[in-house]
């Protein structure tokens, strides 16, 4: 078996011709920027790329393949270089049982599978051409047809305010909401790790996954996971996130739930956090506040504790949160230490100090072994890294 880090929510900023994808999203994120940014910068084996139902985004990947560019694999994903791509698209639910909304990952191993997926995809989407549309179908029946197609079925950061299973303000449980046999995993989002999710006790028996959601390439591989199989293809991820055949996810790579942008309650107006069950900011008087993650759960707990064994999650702080490292610094260790997996992982301390100032590479150390200082974020602000 082998190790591979992988990233399972990435998305396209625009396409190749200019067009815009993700909203939201850079327009330096495009299809072919991704794949050089993980291959040869980031060191992520697998990227999962969640836009790839756009009509456009197919028509290039096949013209990549035909090219010679990219290798679709016989298990499935398409290879570049030394990352493999599994092929994804994000959804937004809202049906009878889902008051929500809520956002899912849908994965298919192939070209012609996502095709089909897109397909059907077209009469159900008032424009097939972005990212993280709304379906007009129920949630169950989209799951049915994921599996139909042999494709992988997750909720999406379920815990984010906005847009999530257990979104604030949500009241339905999962199996209100989905057929729990039909969830290949759930992810957990910037502001939740481990010991956090399993409050709930619904989630025990499901894999945690922990990807970066990037909307610009710098923000691709916040966080991710490493996973245990025999070759990174889309199969042997089915069988890990399954934990088959001594497939697995090995580890969880996430951020301190400090750093995540909604860790904290926060005034939806001004962002200053109130007081325990404060009704009323008092910097500006409003009464709105984003709730945050750390209270949601606490809301939705439960007395029963999990007694499966967790892979460990690990605080891991990316290089661009780290104080010191700006572009050009991140740019001197790339050149030297090759990618950013490389520097966080693998690259000794009497290495880096040979680049870098002793301040930053004992920050880096000590991102390693869970050691920073940092302050929580809230109400759309990530939280700080402030001190060793």
């Amino acid at each position: 078996m082998n190790r591979y880090f992988a990233d399972l929510h990435i998305h396209i900023g625009q396409t190749t011709s200019g067009k815009p994808v993700k909203i939201t999203a850079s327009r330096t994120l495009t299809l072919e920027n991704i794949l050089v940014e993980a291959s040869e910068h980031k060191g992520i084996d697998i990227v999962g790329i969640i836009d790839c139902h756009v009509p456009e985004v197919l028509l290039t990947l096949t013209k990549l393949v035909k090219n010679g560019d990219c290798v679709e694999l016989e298990n499935g994903g398409i290879r570049f270089n030394n990352t493999t791509l599994i092929l994804g698209s994000e959804l937004e639910i809202y049906d009878d049982a889902c008051k929500g909304p809520i956002h899912v990952l849908a994965f298919m191993p192939s070209l012609e599978k996502m095709q089909e997926f897109s397909t059907w995809l077209s009469s159900r989407l008032t424009n097939i051409t972005l990212s993280s549309q709304r379906i007009y179908e129920e949630g169950k029946t989209l799951q049915k047809v994921v599996k139909n197609l042999g494709g992988i079925f997750i909720p999406a950061h379920i815990f984010t305010p906005h847009k999530s299973l257990f979104g604030s303000g949500v009241t339905y449980t999962l199996k209100e909401v989905f057929d729990g046999s039909l969830i290949d995993a759930v992810e957990l989002g910037l502001s939740s790790d481990t010991t956090m999710a399993d409050q709930i006790a619904e989630l025990h028996n499901f894999t945690y996954l922990t990807n970066s959601d990037a909307h610009s390439l710098p923000k691709i591989g916040r966080e991710y996971q490493k996973l245990v199989l025999q070759e990174p293809s889309f199969l042997e991820l089915k069988k890990a996130l399954a934990g088959e055949d001594g497939r697995g996810v090995e580890a969880n790579y996430g951020l301190n739930p400090y750093l995540g942008k909604y860790y904290e309650t926060t005034c939806e107006k001004c962002g200053i956090k109130p007081e325990a069950d404060q009704v009323k900011c008092e910097n500006c008087g409003s009464t709105r506040f984003v709730k945050g993650v750390s209270k949601r759960l606490k809301e939705l707990a439960s007395s029963i504790e999990n007694t499966n064994i967790r892979p460990p999650y690990i605080h891991q702080v990316p290089l661009q949160f780290i104080p010191g490292i700006g572009p050009k610094t991140l740019e001197k260790l790339k050149d030297m230490f090759g990618t950013e997996m490389n520097i966080l992982h693998e690259v000794p301390k009497h290495e880096l100090q040979k680049v870098v100032p002793e301040k930053i590479v004992e920050y880096i150390v000590a991102g390693r072994e869970g050691r920073l200082q940092v302050t929580s974020g809230g109400g759309g602000t990530y939280g700080k890294v402030t001190g060793i």
